[in-house]
């Protein structure tokens, strides 16, 4: 399957994933539409009601007043009984009133019945609409029920495929990164500083390939161009073209960078160990590019993984992975191993490198567990003020040491029942160029350590030619050097490696820049073996 393919079968698989997003919103508002309409048939219900209850009580009012009514008649009668005894002249028209009387109270008594009926029949109006109601609620219960059982299995279907989703997800995406191949060479030339910049002769001439047919290979080219003359006087030019993976220009900024170099930072969650090393002669741009600067648009490549690696996993966690990660911050100085987040005096404590079960890991060092990017700042700073840095004549703050940040990852899915482990080594090396160029000939200190800086970085390139000879089974000389052994598991077959050469623009480094751009060629040269994922026992 070509790479083409594999990106549309991932971005196939990013649509299936937002459709089904889709599917979980339409029914998060049916359920709520079902809802509403239940409400408003009980507000319609209750309303009925209490109208209703308006009607009886005007009723009960008018039957009050009859029987009060009724009982001002039987007084008049009782008073026309007595007028009649007494008034027997008056009898004729007492008896007329009282028949009068008498024809009144059968019309009220006849209307007090039809009330007493109405009374009765809105008794059992109200009865049957209570009754409605309760069989509307339990109705709308039942429809509320059954659309909530509805979303739990849809939700249920929508987790299962996202599940599914991201485990296609992983398996394309480290056959991409194995087709772009396991150990990569990026090249950035840092831009040049106000003062360096003061005539065009301080700057080399360096080309940058098209961009078009970088895209197009997949290669990036890049031309550096020396002058000189000749014995007899005669100018001069020879042209070194160099290709690697992929060529920053000065312009380039750290996000651009980044961007190059995410996907590896995608691939320690899904269980592979990853290793990009910046490599370069002082004051070439290492530190900065894995370091950066203060704010988030200069942030470094370490910071920047690191966030990305918290984002990315935060947002697995609907999908069942949960993530435990640590720390450690490590400085080779002189072949010797000093932890840079400890608290003691460096040379102090030995940590020994020890392999067990084809790990490596250090004795005696500080491992921080991590619960937000944000920790990563404070332990950059806390391992900056530790470092061993002096002044050399290429930079006045040399850093004098490689540094290995490492970061270990752990997960599990319950869900799926799969389980992974990784790590991620950024690291800085020290500058690589030559002891007469260091300025360290006159200080035995600084001597011995260009000395041991080039003894490891030359350990380093015999371990990478020895990984590229292809021979299976040969020796690769990791104990050569502590770097080495330190690096062992990133340089072998169980890691994908990026080495990010830094270069210097200015032309009096060009000798510099030539050799670590052949060291480069060298890296990019070297296959190893399909990269195994890291299963977590």
């Amino acid at each position: 399957m070509s790479q083409v393919d594999l990106q549309a079968l991932l971005q196939s698989t990013q649509n299936t994933e937002r459709e089904a997003r889709r599917d979980l919103s339409s029914a998060s508002e049916e359920l709520a539409a079902l809802r509403a309409s239940h409400a408003r048939e009980i507000d319609d219900l209750e309303r009925t009601i209490a109208r209703k209850d308006r009607e009886k009580r005007g009723l009960e009012d008018e039957l009050k007043d009859s029987r009060e009514e009724l009982s001002r008649e039987r007084e008049t009668i009782r008073q026309l009984k007595q007028s009649l005894a007494e008034h027997s002249t008056q009898h004729i028209t007492l008896s007329a009133q009282l028949q009068a009387s008498q024809m009144q109270l059968t019309s009220v008594q006849a209307e007090v019945e039809r009330a007493t009926l109405s009374v009765s029949s809105m008794r059992a109006e109200l009865a049957i609409g209570q009754e409605n109601a309760k069989k509307a609620e339990e109705l709308a219960a039942e429809k509320v029920k059954a659309a909530e059982e509805e979303r739990d299995r849809r939700i249920a279907e929508i987790e299962e495929e996202l599940r599914t989703a991201e485990t296609i997800r992983r398996k394309l995406h480290n056959q991409v990164q194995e087709l772009k191949g396991n150990i990569r060479v990026f090249a950035r030339v840092r831009p040049a500083l106000a003062h360096e910049s003061s005539s065009p002769e301080a700057l080399a001439e360096i080309a940058y390939g098209d961009e078009r047919t970088a895209q197009e290979t997949g290669q990036s080219q890049i031309v550096v161009k020396s002058r000189s003359e000749s014995a007899t006087g005669q100018a001069r030019e020879q042209e070194y073209p160099f290709t690697f993976d992929k060529i920053f220009a000065p312009q380039a900024g750290q996000k651009e960078v980044f961007e190059e170099i995410s996907m590896l930072a995608q691939s320690v969650l899904d269980g592979y160990n990853v290793c990009i090393f910046a490599y370069g002669q002082t004051g070439s741009g290492k530190s900065w590019t894995m370091e950066g600067g203060q704010n988030d648009q200069d942030a470094g490549m370490i910071p920047r993984a690191i966030d990305m690696i918290f984002t990315v996993s935060s947002g697995l966690k609907d999908r069942g992975w949960k993530y435990q990660m640590e720390g450690q911050f490590l400085e080779v100085y002189n072949e010797v191993i000093n932890d840079l987040l400890g608290s003691g005096q460096f040379d102090s404590k030995k940590h020994e490198i020890k392999t067990v079960d084809g790990k490596v890991s250090v004795t005696d060092v500080v491992s921080i567990p991590l619960n937000n990017p944000r920790q990563v700042s404070t332990l950059l700073e806390r391992a900056s003020s530790r470092r061993a840095v002096a002044a050399t004549l290429m930079n006045e703050r040399s850093s004098r040491s490689h540094s290995v940040f490492t970061l270990k990852v752990r997960g599990e899915n319950p869900l799926t029942n799969e389980r992974c482990e990784a790590m991620l080594n950024l690291v800085d090396l020290a500058g690589s160029e030559r002891l007469e160029k260091s300025g360290a000939g006159e200080n035995k200190d600084r001597m011995r350590e260009t000395i041991n800086i080039n003894r490891s970085l030359s350990a380093l390139a015999d371990v990478i030619g020895a990984l590229g000879s292809g021979k299976e089974g040969g020796h690769v000389p990791y104990r050569n050097s502590t770097l080495t052994r330190l690096l062992q598991t990133s340089l072998s077959g169980s890691s994908k490696t990026l080495m990010m050469c830094n270069l210097s623009p200015l032309s009096v480094h060009l000798n510099e820049t030539l050799c670590s751009l052949r060291f480069a060629t060298k890296v990019n040269s070297t296959v190893v073996g399909q990269v195994r994922k890291q299963i977590a026992k």
